[in-house]
C-alpha cells in the first residue's frame, strides 16, 4: 500500500480525512474505508490498497476500449487493479471490481508489481500505449500517475499513448492534476444513464458529476469517447437517448458516442440482451441530433462500426469487431478523407 493523494485531514482530534480523488468526497473516519474499500485511513493517513495490485494484464486493440478516433490499429498494453467506486449491477468485470470490497484485507498480501515492471512490459511488447482499464482507473491513480512519469523518463516509452477508461467520477482536483502534469491522452468515459435516480440505485454514484467531468474533459481538449451500454428496462427509452444524444451535441458533434449491447452479467442476469432493432434506433436518434459518430458495439449489425465521412459519406475506417481497415490518407498530421480532402476528427 502506498500514501494517497488528494486527501487532507479535516479532524486533528478525531483523525477523520477527506479524500478528494472521485466524485463521491468520502469523509472517511480513523481506521475506516472510502467507498471504494480500497483506500483506507489509518490515524489520519489515507491510504491507497490498490497501489499494484495488478490484474488482467493483457495487449489489446484500441478498438476494444473502445477508442475508435484515437490512434486506429495501435496496440495497447491493458490492465486494472482490485476494486471500483461504483456498485454497477451490470458490472462485467465484478471478479475484479467488486469482490474485493468484501475482503479488502487479502490486498495486502497480493503481490505488488512496481511501475518500472508495467514500464518494462511495455517497452519489451513495443506497444503503442497503455490502457487503464478493466476496473475504475479513478481509484488507482497514484499508481496510474507513477507508471505514466516513469514512461516519459525512460527514452524507449517516452512517446507511448496513456488511455484511461473511466466511469467519469473522478473529481475535478484529479483532472486538474491529469492537465497539469500532460498526464492522459484519451479518456473514454462511460455515460450509463442521463437520469439522477438510474445512477444512484445502479450504480451508487450521481449523474451530475460525471456531466460535470464530460464537460471538463472537452474544456481541457483531451481525446474523448462516450460509450453508453443500452440496458433493457432501464435506459433503452427515446427520450434517453434524445437526452444524451442533446448533451454531447451541445459540447461537439464530433464527439464519438458508442451505443453498446447489453449481455446479462452480475446481478442483472434475468434480463434479455439488447434487441437489435432497440440499438439500431439509438444511434438513428443521436443521428437526428446532428452527431456525426454514432457507433453501435458488441453487435454483428452490418456497418455499425465504420466510420463515415461527414462531408462526403466516404468509408474512410471500416471495422469489423477488432479488424480494422483505415482508408483515409495523412497530410501534415491530420487524417483526410481521400474523395473530399476533408479533415477528419481522428487522431493519428
Amino acid at each position: 500500500m502506498k500514501e494517497a493523494i488528494l486527501y487532507e485531514v479535516i479532524d486533528d482530534n478525531t483523525k477523520e480525512v477527506e479524500c478528494k480523488l472521485c466524485s463521491h468526497y468520502c469523509k472517511i473516519k480513523n481506521n475506516y474505508g472510502g467507498i471504494c474499500r480500497v483506500r483506507f485511513n489509518h490515524n489520519g493517513v489515507l491510504y491507497s490498497y490498490t497501489y499494484g495490485k495488478v490484474d488482467g494484464v493483457a495487449i489489446d486493440p484500441i478498438e476494444k476500449k473502445p477508442f475508435y478516433h484515437f490512434k486506429p490499429k495501435s496496440r495497447v498494453l491493458s490492465f486494472g487493479t482490485p476494486g471500483c467506486n461504483f456498485k454497477c449491477a451490470n458490472c462485467q468485470n465484478s471478479y475484479l471490481s467488486q469482490s474485493i470490497k468484501l475482503k479488502p484485507d487479502h490486498l495486502l498480501v497480493q503481490e505488488t508489481i512496481p511501475p518500472e515492471e508495467i514500464v518494462r512490459l511495455a517497452e519489451k511488447y513495443d506497444v503503442d500505449g497503455i490502457s487503464y482499464t478493466y476496473s475504475e482507473p479513478t481509484i488507482f491513480f497514484e499508481y496510474a500517475r507513477d507508471i505514466i512519469l516513469k514512461c516519459k523518463e525512460n527514452p524507449g516509452t517516452r512517446n507511448l499513448v496513456h488511455l484511461f477508461v473511466s466511469n467519469g467520477y473522478f473529481s475535478k482536483e484529479m483532472l486538474q492534476i491529469v492537465v497539469e502534469e500532460q498526464l492522459l491522452d484519451a479518456i473514454n468515459i462511460d455515460l450509463k444513464f442521463i437520469d439522477d435516480q438510474k445512477y444512484l440505485k445502479i450504480t451508487g454514484g450521481h449523474l451530475k458529476p460525471v456531466l460535470d467531468s464530460i464537460e471538463r474533459v472537452f474544456s481541457a481538449n483531451i481525446h474523448m469517447e462516450i460509450i453508453n451500454l443500452v440496458i433493457p428496462g432501464e435506459n433503452d427509452t427515446d427520450e434517453s437517448f434524445s437526452k444524451i444524444s442533446e448533451f454531447i451535441a451541445n459540447l461537439s458533434k464530433d464527439i464519438p458516442l458508442h451505443f453498446s449491447r447489453f449481455y446479462p452479467q452480475y446481478k442483472m442476469t434475468t434480463k434479455t440482451p439488447t434487441p437489435y432493432s432497440t440499438l439500431i434506433r439509438a444511434k438513428e436518434i443521436a443521428e437526428s441530433y446532428g452527431l456525426n459518430f454514432v457507433y453501435i458495439g458488441n453487435t454483428d449489425i452490418p456497418n455499425a462500426e465504420n466510420t463515415y465521412c461527414p462531408n462526403c459519406k466516404f468509408l474512410v475506417v471500416e471495422r469489423e469487431r477488432y479488424l480494422t481497415n483505415v482508408n483515409y490518407f495523412v497530410e501534415n498530421g491530420k487524417a483526410k478523407c481521400p474523395k473530399c480532402l476533408e479533415t477528419l476528427p481522428i487522431v493519428v
